[in-house]
């Protein structure tokens, strides 16, 4: 590597590490308090509008974000951050988004819910097949020496226990459940940005420095998988509501766990965490804009 940003390192020490991770599964089982079984029985009861979600997140999104490095041939390090970030679940405020959009609130949280779990296997699968795939990425993997089982490990601690125990909790104390599951992933979201907020100040100048590298890509990156996975539902007939829900699912993904993984895994490897950094404050600028959006022309439509 040369003295370009696929040489920067962004640093975290273990500490902040740990509270990053435990952070990240303390959102997650606040968000898994707010699971039920239900939500899982949906996929078996109306299958396809949950199946078109899933292969929009962990086929269409990935394969497509494959393409889109191949035609813009970005710096190695920025390719394997956009494919992790492609390779993670969707986001924890997918729901939240899907909601004010007017999209569908049930679709949303069963794609959520199947998502999340399937992650455990899916995000470490797609990383390393898509990685590996791209010869430039590919070398980033071999000095590193990835091995897929400690990803898939990394992955269970923070997404698949968290989950598994809010939903037990869930199931046997459901008041108990309700009461916690807003303060619990409120307080989650808080610790995480905090550390996120930390993190960005002790890397401030190396940020403002090479931010720029990241921004156009981010913005196509989430431009994909946000048409892709409207694009997906419309072209299999799906309700508007549907398609808006999909779309979000695909288009807000959980960077925080890309995070997580960059600095476990990469050391902080510069382009790959200002594009998963970046993409965590795009997201969210995106969706609520498209929310904004389709809510204008909903009440435009109606007067």
């Amino acid at each position: 590597m040369d003295g370009s940003i696929d040489a920067l390192q962004l640093n975290l020490n273990n500490d902040g590490l740990l509270v990053m991770n435990v952070s990240l599964a303390i959102i997650m089982f606040g968000v898994a308090l707010e699971l039920t079984i239900n939500d899982f029985k949906q996929l078996i009861r109306q299958p396809k509008g949950p199946l078109i979600g899933l292969f929009s997140q962990f086929v269409l999104l990935p394969a497509g974000t494959f393409l889109l490095i191949l035609a813009l041939k970005p710096q190695p390090s920025i390719a394997l951050g956009m494919m992790m970030v492609a390779a993670c679940p969707g986001g924890n405020i997918s729901n939240f988004i899907s909601s004010i959009a007017g999209g569908n609130l049930a679709l949303s949280v069963t794609i959520t819910a199947c998502a999340t779990l399937l992650a455990m296997i899916m995000t470490p699968i797609n990383f390393s097949f898509w990685a590996g795939l791209y010869p430039p990425t590919n070398a980033i993997l071999k000095e590193v020496s990835l091995n897929f089982w400690e990803v898939a490990q990394i992955v269970f601690l923070i997404l698949g226990i968290p989950i598994v125990l809010g939903m037990i909790t869930r199931h046997y104390k459901e008041n108990l459940a309700k009461k916690l599951s807003t303060w619990i992933r409120g307080f989650g979201v808080l610790f995480f940005s905090a550390f996120v907020v930390i993190a960005f100040t002790m890397n401030f100048d190396q940020f403002l420095t090479y931010v720029h590298h990241v921004l156009l890509f981010v913005f196509l990156h989430n431009l994909l998988a946000l048409s892709g996975g409207f694009g997906l539902a419309a072209a299999f007939r799906l309700p508007f509501a549907d398609r808006k829900s999909i779309a979000i699912e695909t288009g807000i993904q959980n960077s925080g766990l890309g995070i997580v993984l960059i600095l476990t895994f990469f050391n902080g490897l510069g382009g790959m965490l200002l594009v998963a950094a970046w993409w965590g404050i795009w997201h969210i600028v995106a969706g609520l804009s498209l929310s904004w959006f389709w809510n204008r022309t909903r009440t435009k439509q109606s007067s």
